[in-house]
């Protein structure tokens, strides 16, 4: 029989293997996750709600029914502004202590489907935004673990759940995934329906995935869009990269300069057509561009909020508010033009490029759980709508994980996930941190 520690560290489609051979069962592995919450939450808080009796009990069902589906009978976290009927949903704010919807949100529904265990809500940032909760770092608990997917970050690195949901706004799936030295994986924007989702900025906010292997990502995608489970495999000629440090570089550590130079040589030794290349001068403007979003667009999701518990609100969250109201509608409109022009000359640039690669954050996790960290490096990217994946790329000064990100061109989510294989398997570059 396993043991509980070799049961934990499963990736999440291996896991899902050996379920529907019987030679595990789901009871077996949901135990072995919640021993290590036990045994770590404490140090760790990762978690806004768990029930362990609510999570075997769903195990156990798993267990006496035929197989469900792509996820029978694995364990997966919810990033907590993700709606669950039999949960709390309370979106790191005290105006929704202890709300209940009567719904799962539509990735939940369909992952439930498949046959997954929900394990429980993970602690996010006030509404996926400023104002962490108190989570902590696995790796150094005097450390954010980044946001603002921040319990997602930290359960899956720290051994807790083979795989999480989180939502990314700006940076809010992969910087945690870096921070945490772990997988995340931003896919292209709608491509996971939002129903059930607590918007921050409703353009640009795309549901994300963070685990410790990446052929979990294939899986729940396959799951979540109804297509057939396709593993991440080799490309089929070598890979065309993109070395592009952005105009952000001055902004990167010199733990994210390493880390990038690092996998492009070793990208570059493999096989690989490494060139550099330097995004047009005017998408400087992009980063700016995203905040214009997210003011307003907070500013209009959060209406009920703003006019009934303002006094609820976080002052960092009460700021983007305040200038999301203070913003023209005609700034607005000018800026999801020029963001939508990029886009379009954006996709133009892969015509060259099968990926870019770019840091996933500008340096290691920092200290203090106040602030969980520079979004800038992911944003960017997220306002273009681009698949996007960050890896783990060895560590930095400080001992802690640092990432590259690797992004494709829209809709190209299964070429982003081949590429992620060819680095892992044929360039060396890390696999996961945790």
């Amino acid at each position: 029989m396993a043991s509980a520690r070799n049961l934990r560290e499963l990736g999440l489609a291996q896991a899902a293997r050996l379920i529907a051979a019987g030679d595990i069962t789901s009871e077996a592995l949901v135990t072995a996750c919640l021993e290590r919450v036990a045994a770590r939450e404490p140090q760790v808080q990762a978690w806004s709600f768990i029930d362990p009796e609510l999570a075997l009990r769903q195990a156990r069902e798993c267990d006496a029914s035929p197989n469900r589906g792509l996820l029978h009978g694995v364990p997966i976290a919810v990033k907590d502004v993700l709606d669950t009927y039999d949960m709390p949903t309370e979106m790191g704010s005290p105006i929704y202590a202890g709300a209940r919807p009567m719904l799962d949100a539509a990735c939940v529904a369909l992952a439930r489907t498949a046959g997954a265990v929900i394990m429980g809500k993970t602690v996010t940032c006030e509404f996926a935004g400023m104002a962490p909760g108190a989570t902590t770092n696995p790796h150094d608990p005097t450390r954010t673990p980044g946001g603002s997917s921040s319990g997602s970050g930290a359960a899956v690195a720290d051994f807790m759940a083979p795989l999480a949901f989180g939502t990314q706004t700006g940076g809010s799936v992969l910087r945690p995934a870096a921070f945490c030295g772990v997988i995340g994986y931003k896919p292209t924007f709608g491509m996971f329906n939002r129903a059930g989702m607590k918007f921050a900025a409703e353009s640009i906010d795309t549901i994300g995935l963070i685990a410790r292997e990446l052929e979990d990502m294939a899986l729940v995608t396959a799951a979540l869009t109804g297509s057939a489970f396709v593993a991440p495999s080799l490309p089929a000629r070598p890979l065309r990269v993109g070395l592009c440090r952005t105009y952000l570089w001055p902004k990167a550590e010199p733990s994210a300069r390493a880390a990038l130079e690092r996998a492009a040589a070793a990208a570059r030794s493999a096989g690989a057509d490494v060139r550099e290349f330097e995004l047009p001068a005017q998408f400087s403007r992009l980063t700016q561009t995203r905040e214009i979003f997210n003011n307003v667009e907070r500013a209009r999701s959060l209406a009920f909020e703003w006019a009934h518990h303002r006094e609820k609100i976080s002052p960092a969250l009460s700021r983007s508010v305040e200038l999301g109201l203070a913003t023209p509608d005609a700034e607005y409109r000018d800026a999801m033009r020029f963001a939508e022009a990029c886009r379009i000359e954006a996709d133009a640039i892969f015509c060259d490029f099968d990926m870019l690669l770019c840091p996933s954050a500008n340096g290691e996790a920092p200290v203090g759980l106040h602030y969980a960290g520079d979004p800038s490096f992911q944003g960017l990217w997220t306002l273009l709508h681009v698949p996007t994946l960050s890896l783990p790329a060895g560590k930095g000064e400080s001992a802690m994980p640092v990432g590259v990100q690797l992004i494709a061109p829209r809709y190209a989510d299964k070429a982003l996930l081949d590429a992620a294989y060819w680095l892992i398997t044929q360039a060396g570059v890390t696999a996961t941190m945790a």
